[in-house]
């Protein structure tokens, strides 16, 4: 389990005007050219077959099948001039091919030990948008096709580019976050998810609120979660072991097949989760359910199973210093593992509901979309509004539609409230 997301979760909801700001294009004194750094490029299909790193680039490409893509905004039209920055050692050579556009030209490079440029044909640029930049190799002589330093752009369509040039290469986490009406006690959180499309290392959080989130989370090929946790009181961010008991959250039940314990290093608090075969296209229904007492306030996570046309429960645990209703109500999409955060993440979120301690339902049409650190400079290929009556989201994929932190979205009002709720009677633990 990764718990990347709490940091952006938790960044949500302040809800402050971001301030950092990353110098991502092209540098202005030189402005018809641009370094984009070997890591910061994807292997394609075989996300980590291929090693990445800040020092040292591109290195261990041996395997002909795989291919390393940039990908970048080009905002002006013109020549574009591409090369590749590479070593290879002596008695070395290879052979690559860079296809932009649908445009592909060969070049050759021979080892000399030293880091050295290979040129490949100008492209001309059409028109603005995001462009692929594909690196495949043709043949070599030697143990690897290259240890590759950068893609070297240069020409007047370079100006103003835009491209990622941190190390990390995640997708923004992105998030949709539901105003409350004030003075509003709400015991239940109801919210609904349709996921799109699934790559590994995608988390899709349905119900997020101030102290914890529940969702659903692509982590292998072959293995998917339900996940319900809820963070710890305190402020220490990676060992749990240094939480006090005042400051620790209590697993009081869990369901059949679920697994909980603890998690740390983002944040700590009390982990539940359980293997499940979501499917895309289908639509899963959560709710979250509290209930004050005191200092401390009982948090509950429901998964509706289709199979069974029943709840169940996921996990229910008593977090202390807290005694309050849900509050800082959000969703999100995350790609946690950056190996493949080329790909898009798109998933539709709707039917939200609130219900309040005098048993009145409140529909909630309207959201905010935020985003993470890396969308305010370093990756800006996502997108949000309404389709289909519900709101989406999309991180990834280098498809973007223009919209902006705190930008204000509304869906269609008039859905039924989720009145047909029958939850399972489970005995808790002894506190």
């Amino acid at each position: 389990m990764n718990h990347s997301f709490l940091t952006f979760g938790a960044a949500v909801l302040a809800a402050s005007t971001p301030m950092f700001v990353s110098t991502v294009c092209a540098a202005q004194a030189e402005p018809e050219k641009l370094v984009v750094p070997a890591f910061t490029a994807y292997s394609e299909p075989d996300p980590e077959s291929i090693q990445f790193s800040e020092s040292d680039g591109v290195t261990g490409w041996k395997d002909k099948s795989q291919s390393l893509s940039w990908f970048g905004f080009i905002k002006h039209t013109g020549r574009l001039t591409p090369s590749i920055e590479l070593k290879l050692s002596s008695g070395s050579s290879s052979t690559l091919k860079l296809t932009i556009d649908g445009h592909s030209s060969t070049a050759e490079a021979a080892g000399s030990d030293v880091v050295s440029t290979v040129a490949f044909k100008p492209v001309a640029i059409k028109h603005a948008g995001y462009y692929k930049f594909c690196l495949e190799p043709v043949s070599k002589v030697g143990a690897v096709f290259g240890d590759i330093k950068a893609l070297s752009l240069s020409g007047p369509a370079v100006a103003e580019a835009h491209f990622n040039l941190k190390e990390r290469r995640n997708a923004a986490s992105v998030h949709l976050i539901y105003p409350l009406p004030q003075d509003i006690k709400a015991q239940w959180f109801y919210n609904e998810v349709t996921v799109k499309t699934d790559p590994i290392w995608s988390y899709y959080m349905a119900c997020g609120f101030r102290r914890g989130y529940f969702g659903i989370q692509v982590n292998s090929p072959t293995e998917r979660r339900i996940i319900f946790s809820i963070w710890d009181s305190g402020n220490e961010a990676v060992d749990r072991t240094k939480v006090s008991a005042d400051d620790r959250v209590t697993l009081l039940a869990k369901g059949e097949g679920v697994d909980a314990g603890s998690f740390g290093n983002e944040g700590t608090g009390g982990h539940s989760h359980m293997v499940y075969p979501w499917k895309t296209g289908d639509t899963y229904r959560f709710l979250v359910a509290v209930q004050p007492d005191g200092t401390h306030t009982t948090y509950s996570g429901y998964f509706y199973f289709p199979e069974k046309q029943q709840w169940g429960l996921i996990a229910r645990f008593r977090a202390p210093k807290d005694g309050g209703y849900l509050n800082g109500l959000y969703s999100f999409n995350e790609n946690f593992g950056g190996a493949n955060g080329e790909k898009r993440r798109l998933a539709e979120f709707g039917n939200q509901w609130i219900k309040t301690d005098d048993g009145k339902w409140i529909e909630l049409t309207n959201a905010k979309f935020s985003h993470d650190k890396t969308g305010r400079g370093d990756r800006l290929d996502y997108s949000s509004g309404v389709v289909n009556g519900r709101f989406y989201l999309s991180n990834g994929g280098f498809v973007a539609n223009g919209v902006k932190y705190g930008d204000p979205m509304q869906r269609p009002a008039g859905s039924k409230p989720p009145t047909d709720i029958v939850l399972p009677n489970v005995t808790d633990h002894v506190r």
